[in-house]
């Protein structure tokens, strides 16, 4: 987007799963369901003579099921992790509708969120910094390919005299996207997780991050500077948790 430019960003996400994964095994009667809404504020500025995207985000949970085994598990909901995150295009291509704009950036996750030991929540009660590489490739006749990478690391944490770890979490996104008209657009994606295995004094919990999602897309500005997307999707692969039957998500995007 143009130099000065700020865009305010609302999601709202409901999730829903009746099967729990954990070391390789099913655990029946489980079930998980959350509505997560995301504030986040995009800003296009100068540093150095290059525009740059300062973001930050803010995610705010509601847990309503989180049943293992037949038992329910105590929730931590509310105000998550604050991430404040920086990006920078080293190249602009002349013509982005066949070019390739790559993109560079860092994330810092800081431990603002809700966060307690033992309870099903989204605060991780720890630092994460999360590299990420971004490109959109442009096809020709509308078409373009997204594509990013991120790796997260976490920092360990003491919770009551336990050492809680993570191993780095790798992500890969996806998504080919067709511009039906220049101000509304549909796209299918995947995302992909790996890694991310949580330990306590060293053992393995049995509860990583290994799944693959795919999505479906559709976008459009009903206004010149407000865009509403919608989202659905589901887990076909997962190893190490819940799996996702139903991922839907609104977007509401204000450009000042």
């Amino acid at each position: 987007m143009p130099l000065g430019t700020t865009l305010g960003v609302f999601y709202f996400q409901h999730l829903s799963s009746d099967t729990l994964h954990v070391g390789g095994t099913e655990v029946p009667d489980s079930r998980f369901s959350a509505n997560v809404a995301i504030l986040r504020g995009l800003w296009y500025a100068d540093l150095g003579g290059e525009t740059v995207l300062w973001n930050v985000v803010l995610p705010i949970s509601g847990i309503p099921t989180a049943r293992i085994g037949g038992a329910d598990q105590p929730v931590a909901e509310g105000i998550g992790d604050l991430t404040l995150g920086l990006t920078y295009w080293p190249v602009k291509p002349s013509n982005p509708e066949t070019g390739t704009t790559p993109g560079v950036s860092l994330f810092v996750t800081a431990p603002t969120g809700k966060y307690e030991f033992g309870s099903v929540g989204i605060g991780e009660g720890t630092w994460q910094f999360t590299p990420q590489v971004g490109l959109i490739q442009g096809l020709g006749n509308g078409f373009y390919l997204d594509g990013i990478v991120d790796v997260a690391f976490s920092l360990d944490h003491d919770e009551n005299g336990i050492e809680v770890s993570r191993e780095p979490s790798w992500q890969v996104q996806a998504m080919l996207r067709k511009q039906v008209t220049p101000t509304t657009s549909i796209a299918i994606g995947y995302n992909g997780h790996r890694g991310g295995e949580q330990k306590f004094n060293g053992v393995e919990t049995g509860l990583e991050n290994n799944r693959d999602q795919i999505h479906l897309y559709g976008s459009t500005f009903l206004t010149e500077d407000f865009q509403l997307q919608g989202m659905i999707g589901r887990d076909i692969n997962v190893k190490g948790g819940f799996e996702y039957d139903t991922v839907a998500q609104i977007r509401l995007m204000k450009m000042f």
